[in-house]
């Protein structure tokens, strides 16, 4: 589901009923179509046309990155949901795959990738939030300096105050979040579309060159694809309602159907800024760009419609994520997989621990923004955001190639394809997420062994707690050993300036 929505649905929904049973209450087809994109369908939306050609890519590079994402991302949306009706009793979350297929180690890590991806996506959504309440309030300035950062603080804690207070069902800002998200991305499409704003010559113009003409075709291509994976997170939590459905057979239906409605609707935003704007003027935009293409399309009131619907829809998908970054580790430590103290609640039944500390890490993130001449911006975090879910997306997608290959008998009568579809599906989605490991780049690995090396003592200490071994096998002695050459190696590279952040 979307940055946003993910968080608001709370706790997972139930999963895994067999095709043939029907819930006489539940969610219709079209309603349960309309519910997947919503939860799909985040802020990035609203950045994807200026992020893309911030990193130097030409309209044909923008182009095969989607092409690329929407093979890549269709197979792990189609591998959640084969897992959520082959494998229904591991309702943990997305790092119960894991767990269930490499280890506990390896399903630590990918509970761990999935919280600090989730507490930066707060982080990215502040720096957004505050780059659009710009446009109305020149202080914020680029959305993190100094007053960004106190009125980033204040809210978190306002979040975190709330949540603590017993309230885990945000639904109306859920509503509120999907009328500001979805009218104003319409009125712009419609907009540029149909008053003429659209220029054919700019748009082939940009097919053949980028921001950065110097910039390989392939290399264009890598800086694509991490904001297509941005836009794409929560693709997880497509299949969180199938439980839900009037007709279980309806959600397969719906997933695809959601999943190619999503993905036009940002191609078309992607591919309509182009005719708007040149992309070396789309690269130097700030965010959020579509503000910014509104403007020059239908005039000032464009851009304050969808600096407006930003600032709404973040206000509230702020609430939303202090939800998830609250339940992601107090769930993992009540499985044992996180040290005790995260499982710790108030009388609210609250869990007051995992809100405390997740703020402290949030807010030593914002700190970055005080930094004198610090490059750090939402595309920063938000790529960090992307990569360091990559691990879970991987392991799940491995666990399900495995599942595919040595327990095909769970595959009959629970899904319609062919075994063999569902074996392509797995490996597909194994090289996508490897190559979107590699896409990140040297810097984005960089980080991401330096975020991951924490997570390996925090394990060892809630094993510890439990008077249960660790790190007893070889493969998680191995994956050690990998993170702390990978963060060695990163802090050289760091210390010696060959790679600035």
């Amino acid at each position: 589901m979307s940055k946003e929505a993910l968080a608001s649905t709370g706790a997972d929904a139930p999963q895994g009923a067999d095709n043939g049973v029907t819930n006489p209450n539940g969610i219709g087809l079209f309603r349960l179509v309309t519910t997947v994109i919503t939860l799909i369908v985040g802020a990035g939306v609203f950045t994807l046309a200026g992020d893309q050609a911030a990193g130097g890519a030409s309209g044909g590079a923008i182009i095969t990155a989607w092409s690329i994402s929407a093979v890549g991302v269709f197979c792990l949306v189609m591998t959640f949901f084969a897992l959520s009706r082959v494998k229904p009793n591991l309702k943990g979350g997305i790092y119960t795959y894991a767990s269930a297929g490499f280890g506990d180690f390896l399903g630590f890590n990918s509970a761990w990738g999935y919280w600090i991806s989730a507490l930066l996506c707060t982080v990215s959504f502040s720096a957004l939030l505050f780059g659009a309440l710009a446009y109305f309030f020149p202080i914020f300035e680029s959305g993190t300096n100094l007053a960004a950062f106190i009125g980033a603080s204040v809210i978190i804690w306002f979040y975190a105050f709330l949540v603590s207070r017993g309230i885990s069902e945000v639904t109306l800002i859920n509503a509120v979040i999907t009328i500001s998200k979805f009218v104003p991305l319409l009125i712009a499409i419609v907009a540029i579309i149909f008053l003429g704003a659209f220029n054919p010559e700019i748009f082939f113009a940009n097919m053949q060159t980028g921001a950065d003409p110097e910039l390989a075709f392939f290399d264009q291509v890598q800086s694509a694809m991490m904001v297509t994976i941005w836009v794409f997170i929560g693709i997880e939590g497509a299949v969180a309602i199938s439980g839900r459905a009037k007709k279980s057979k309806d959600v397969g239906k719906a997933t695809i159907t959601a999943f190619v409605c999503v993905l036009s609707l940002y191609m078309m935003v992607s591919l309509l800024s182009m005719g708007v704007m040149p992309l070396s003027e789309l690269a130097t935009l700030e965010n959020p760009a579509l503000a910014y293409v509104m403007e020059r399309a239908v005039g000032p009131w464009g851009a304050v419609l969808i600096n407006f619907a930003v600032s709404l829809s973040l206000i509230g998908a702020m609430l939303g994520y202090t939800v998830l970054t609250s339940e992601s580790p107090f769930e993992a430590a009540q499985e044992g997989v996180f040290v005790k103290a995260f499982a710790k609640t108030n009388k609210k039944g609250a869990p007051v621990v995992t809100l405390v500390v997740t703020n402290i890490v949030i807010e030593l993130f914002l700190l970055t923004w005080l930094f004198p001449d610090s490059p750090i911006s939402y595309q920063f975090f938000y790529t960090l955001s992307a990569g360091m879910i990559l691990l879970p997306y991987l392991l799940s997608a491995a666990y399900f190639a495995k599942v595919a290959f040595t327990e095909p008998e769970l595959f009959r009568g629970k899904l319609t394809a062919p075994l063999w579809c569902w074996r392509i599906l797995g490996i597909v989605g194994v090289i996508y997420s490897l190559f979107l490991s590699w896409a990140s780049g040297a810097v984005g690995l960089t980080l991401m062994s330096l975020l991951y090396l924490p997570g390996v003592f925090v394990y060892i200490w809630g094993k510890r707690e439990r008077g249960e071994k660790y790190l007893d096998n070889t493969v998680d002695r191995v994956v050690v050993a990998i993170i702390l050459l990978a963060a060695a190696f990163s802090l050289y590279l760091l210390i010696s300036g060959t790679v600035v952040i």
